[in-house]
C-alpha cells in the first residue's frame, strides 16, 4: 500500500498505519450492536405466563406435565425479553398433554415389528392480549422412531427429552416467530 507522504508528514509509514488501526479499533469497539437470532417478535407484550399443562393422555407419564410446563417457561425466559408472571400475562400459554403413545411402525418379514414410533402430543391455547389475531388453539405433535429390539423403558427418557424439545420449539415459533 502506497502512502502519500504529504499526508503522513514526517512520521513513518508504520506509525501511521498503527495510528489508523488504533483509531479504527477504538471507533468500532465504542459502537455497540446487538443481534438476536431467535426471530422472536414480542411487540407490545410485557409479560408472559404459562399455566400448568395437565396430562390428559391415555397413558400418564409422571413428571411430564411439569417438564413441559417448565420447558416452555425456560424457552420464553431465554429467548424473549418478556417478564415471567404467575398471573395471566400479556402472552399466556395453557393446555394439556393429549397423547403419549408408542406403536409399531414397520413390520419385518416374520410379521414382527421392526421399529416403533413413540409420539407425544400437546394441545396449546396461546393468548396474545396485544394482538388477538396471533392467538391460537392448536395441537403440536412430534415423534421419534426406535428399534423394536429395544424396550421402551430403556429409551423413553432420551426420546421424551428430544420430543419435548421439538414440541416446545414449535410452540415458541408459532407464538413469537412470525415469518410472513
Amino acid at each position: 500500500m502506497e502512502l502519500n507522504h504529504k499526508y503522513v508528514s514526517g512520521i513513518s509509514k508504520y506509525k501511521y498505519l498503527l495510528f489508523v488501526l488504533v483509531v479504527s479499533t477504538a471507533f468500532f469497539c465504542g459502537c455497540s450492536v446487538q443481534y438476536r437470532f431467535t426471530g422472536a417478535t414480542t411487540q407490545g407484550l410485557k409479560t408472559v405466563s404459562v399455566q400448568y399443562f395437565q396430562n390428559r393422555a391415555p397413558v400418564v407419564q409422571p413428571g411430564l406435565s411439569q417438564y413441559i410446563t417448565d420447558a416452555i417457561i425456560d424457552k420464553c425466559k431465554a429467548q424473549t425479553n418478556l417478564k415471567y408472571t404467575t398471573s395471566t400475562g400479556d402472552a399466556n400459554f395453557e393446555g394439556e398433554i393429549s397423547d403419549y403413545n408408542t406403536r409399531p411402525l414397520t413390520v419385518a418379514a416374520d410379521a414382527q415389528a421392526a421399529s416403533n414410533r413413540f409420539t407425544i402430543s400437546v394441545r396449546v391455547k396461546y393468548t396474545n392480549s396485544f394482538d388477538p389475531e396471533l392467538s391460537f388453539d392448536q395441537t403440536f405433535s412430534r415423534y421419534e422412531d426406535y428399534s423394536s429390539s429395544l424396550d421402551l423403558s430403556a429409551v423413553e427418557k432420551d426420546l421424551s427429552d428430544k420430543i419435548v424439545e421439538m414440541i416446545v420449539e414449535d410452540i415458541f415459533n408459532q407464538a413469537f416467530v412470525n415469518w410472513k
